[in-house]
């Protein structure tokens, strides 16, 4: 497939050099399909993304299968795929009996998925803020303990359905209790996707006062308002250097209904080559896997980018 064309490049000297991407399509794009995809395909999904250069790809999750059918074939695809040198490939655990089938199923890098505000903590683990803090700590022991890596995910940041604006330091709080963990990287996500670039700013500020430095902070843009982009350029404004994106705008959340789809990893990579910040990803290769992606759910892709180049 051809690509039609490639952004003009204008790069600025007040943004980072590279952004490392951390692609969650395999595990949060197809986490909220109503249809279970099959393993060959994830298989073939994964492959793909690495292939169009992607170094850090979510692999899928140990959430139990009750709640997450559609990634209840973890340890088939584990055991199946082909693990490429140089790449991570981190799979979402919710607890310690998750961390056992994932540790099973040999992984080197986990994440885990705490809340900023209370209503999202009982609705998605059953249990308060400070609860979930609790369950997590032996989770995060283990795995440092065993090497691997801990990424911590803190959903919630800048708004909740239920509770509506959070308060900046009730965020940098929650973060400081993962981060105390001993976890090795934190993604602050826009979970239903309500933040604007000045309340990006304002947040990442009120996290790295807290003490939480922001070479280890990830940004995690959901789209609902068309606010992704702009609130990532807030972000890497602000030092940030790690954004999360899914293939094609994969995804959702399955316990916070107004959540739509992730930032598409198609149109951060097209922002990201136009300002002049290397990724390693290669935008005509991902496109292709994001119309391939689409051709095997049954629609097209949300993302502009494939839209305007995928022909």
């Amino acid at each position: 497939m051809a690509v039609a064309g490639l952004p003009a490049v204008v790069a600025r000297n007040d943004l980072p050099e590279r952004v490392t991407i951390c692609e969650v399509g395999p595990r949060d794009g197809l986490q909220n399909e109503s249809a279970i995809v099959p393993v060959g395909v994830k298989l073939e999904f994964l492959d793909r993304l690495v292939a169009a250069g992607h170094r850090v790809v979510e692999a899928t999750s140990f959430v139990h299968p009750k709640w997450v059918p559609q990634l209840a074939d973890a340890e088939e695809l584990l055991s199946a795929l082909d693990r490429h040198p140089g790449v991570r490939y981190p799979v979402l655990v919710p607890n310690a009996k998750g961390l056992s089938r994932a540790l099973a199923a040999g992984v080197d890098e986990i994440a885990i998925f705490g809340s900023a505000t209370e209503t999202f903590a009982q609705r998605n683990l059953n249990r308060s803020v400070a609860e979930s803090i609790e369950m997590f700590a032996p989770v995060v022991a283990t795995a440092r303990d065993r090497g691997l890596r801990v990424r911590a995910y803190l959903s919630m940041c800048f708004g909740d359905p239920w509770e509506g604006p959070v308060p900046l330091r009730q965020v940098a709080d929650a973060a400081v209790a993962l981060m105390s963990l001993g976890c090795t990287e934190l993604s602050l996500g826009d979970t239903i996707g309500v933040a604007t670039p000045g309340q990006v700013r304002a947040l990442l500020h009120a996290v790295s006062d807290a003490g939480v430095g922001l070479e280890q902070v990830a940004v995690h843009f959901h789209d609902t308002y068309g606010q992704a982009l702009a609130n990532t350029l807030a972000a890497l404004e602000s030092g940030i250097s790690i954004v999360d994106a899914s293939a094609g705008g994969l995804g959702g959340c399955p316990y916070a209904e107004s959540a739509t789809g992730n930032l598409a990893t198609e149109d951060l990579v097209w922002q990201l080559d136009g300002l002049g910040i290397e990724t390693g990803v290669d935008l005509g290769t991902l496109v292709e896997t994001s119309v391939w992606m689409a051709r095997q759910l049954g629609r097209p892709s949300p993302s502009r980018v494939v839209q305007a180049l995928g022909g």
